[in-house]
């Protein structure tokens, strides 16, 4: 069959996959259909990331979302899910704009894992791959059991739409 007939079947749209790729580490994969300088502004700027960042379906609301973006930056968001509520915080080890994030997962303690996530981009679109790596076999397992490890593909999900919204006068400025 020749590329671009309308027998073939339509792919999954960027489907969202997550590996435990060894004891202590989770990762996250997806590709984006924008460049890799727009998808890490929406990693970095928190008025993109309060449009994304919480799954929806949970019933969390966002009440703060500070973000200082550099080495040695903190971030801390502040949740609310009823009547409680929680924050999540840490800081940035390493900032390579439209490339690299690594970050600390603080309000886990000694329990927190270090998040590292790459932005490969090939031909305007965006290989994201989100890496937690805990301190533990056992502080994954509980991270995986708590259900904290499960919302990826709905954020990412989020971000797709948000990268829509965005549009393409947004990828080529």
């Amino acid at each position: 069959m020749d590329a671009g007939t309308e027998a073939e079947p339509t792919p999954k749209k960027n489907p969202t996959t997550a590996e435990r790729t060894s004891e202590r580490e989770l990762a996250v994969t997806r590709t984006f259909d924008a460049p890799a300088r727009i998808v890490f502004e929406a990693w970095t700027k928190p008025e993109l990331l309060r449009r994304w960042w919480v799954p929806k379906s949970i019933g969390l609301t966002l009440l703060s979302c500070e973000v200082d973006a550099r080495k040695g930056g903190t971030y801390r968001f502040v949740f609310r899910h009823g009547s409680s509520e929680m924050a999540f915080f840490g800081r940035y080890l390493e900032v390579i704009p439209a490339s690299r994030l690594v970050w600390t997962n603080e309000e886990g303690g000694e329990n927190g894992a270090v998040t590292t996530v790459t932005f490969e981009e090939k031909g305007g679109r965006t290989l994201l791959v989100m890496r937690d790596l805990y301190p533990s076999k056992e502080a994954l397992d509980a991270a995986i059991a708590s259900g904290s490890t499960g919302g990826a593909e709905e954020t990412f999900a989020q971000l797709d739409e948000l990268l829509v919204d965005l549009g393409p006068s947004q990828a080529r400025s």
